[in-house]
């Protein structure tokens, strides 16, 4: 009897639970500028719709794709993949990828001590303003100097890749330095073995190294790629103070509103002028950028010490080398000099009637010596033609 076959329909709301479940998740940290932290399990396209960036920036960000070192400013945003550093500034908030991970849970904990302003000076002389006019005037000052939200973010993180990376090259010297030394004393397949695993690690972590050294320098180039980082300076140039009233989100907590809206006005009208004033974060990336220069000095006086060592080795090889083949002429020599004796025995032992063969018996030793000096006199020859070619020492 033959089977009937039935057709389960789907239902949408189904279909709809199996996307979300195979949605995949990543974890992320949000650090806002009181250094207040919530952790977010959400996918990409959650991040995307937070932070208003796009697909292709945040694959930047996936840590399945070998990215190169980056960091790219955006209209509202900045992209920084450095290392293990994967995190997306915003004049609000940091969001940093992978919380849990061991090499970013010190960075989490530095953005939470270093992110927050101290506005407690602000406050405690808020009644005080009309009083003292010139205490007004420099706090309004301190607000203008103010180092921007998110060039203490990208600070952070520039110190810690910088100081990341410093670590490991530190390592590599200790380990490496102690290596080639036992190998100029002593030439085995461990320690040769050694050695090459440690200029593999120094080639991979020279390269990282270089990746970021070349990220930094570009930026340096370029006061256009910079002034796209100015994220507070955009926003401060959005939020016009003439068409709306309301207080920006973005600034610190300040005694009125009034004051507020008063370095409001001033900060729009300068934006103009320091449109292309990016003399504020060129210090701050040429002091990293000579930090990791530093580092990468570190590797190339490891390298050409490596290359030194291993040109040593190699001189080394090649006197070994000369003595194998001196040795081998010695022999060479020794053997032409048995065959001459050979040759006379030969033909002396050769079974030949012949007359002078009878009542000669004293010219035995007068062979035998003729033959010596004939061997001695070749393997001397032999040996000055070597030393005249250079084939063997003095």
């Amino acid at each position: 009897m033959a089977r009937e076959a039935y057709l389960v329909p789907v239902l949408e709301a189904q279909v709809a639970t199996l996307k979300k479940k195979t949605a995949v998740t990543t974890s992320w940290i949000s650090i806002d500028a009181k250094g207040k932290s919530v952790i977010l399990d959400v996918d990409k396209y959650a991040i995307m719709r937070r932070v208003q960036v796009h697909a292709r920036d945040l694959r930047i960000l996936d840590p399945m794709l070998s990215y190169p070192s980056t960091i790219l400013g955006r209209e509202k945003v900045i992209v920084l993949n450095l290392e293990h550093i994967k995190a997306i500034i915003t004049a609000e908030e940091v969001l940093l990828r992978d919380p849990y991970d061991d090499n970013v849970i010190p960075i989490v904990a530095e953005l939470k001590r270093r992110l927050p302003q101290d506005n407690l000076t602000c406050q405690d002389q808020g009644g005080e303003e009309e009083e003292h006019p010139s205490a007004r005037n420099d706090m309004d000052t301190e607000e203008e100097n103010e180092f921007p939200f998110e060039f203490r973010a990208l600070e952070v993180a520039l110190e810690a890749i910088c100081s990341f990376l410093d670590a490991r090259t530190r390592e590599l010297e200790i380990d490496a330095y102690p290596a080639l030394d036992e190998l100029t004393s002593k030439i085995s397949s461990r320690n040769l073995d050694r050695v090459r695993k440690l200029k593999s690690a120094m080639t991979r972590l020279t390269n990282r190294v270089q990746k970021v050294r070349d990220e930094l320098e570009q930026l340096l180039d370029d006061d256009d790629d910079m002034a796209d980082l100015y994220l507070s300076r955009k926003l401060a140039g959005a939020c016009s103070p003439v068409s709306s009233f309301s207080v920006p989100s973005w600034y610190p907590p300040s005694p009125t509103i009034g004051s507020k809206i008063s370095r409001t006005s001033r900060a729009s009208a300068v934006t103009v002028e320091e449109d292309n004033d990016v003399e504020e974060l060129e210090m701050l990336l040429e002091a990293y950028f000579m930090q990791i220069d530093s580092t990468l000095n570190k590797l190339t006086t490891l390298r050409e010490y490596i290359d030194d060592t291993e040109d040593y080795i190699n001189i080394q090889l090649d006197n070994h080398r000369n003595q194998l083949i001196q040795l081998e002429l010695f022999v060479s020599s020794g053997t032409v000099c048995l065959s001459i004796y050979s040759l006379v025995a030969a033909i002396f032992g050769m079974n030949i009637p012949y007359t002078w063969k009878e009542g000669h018996e004293y010219m035995f030793k007068w062979v035998v010596i003729l033959t010596g000096l004939l061997c001695t006199s070749t393997f001397t020859s032999i040996v000055s033609y070597a030393r005249h070619k250079g084939l063997i020492g003095s």
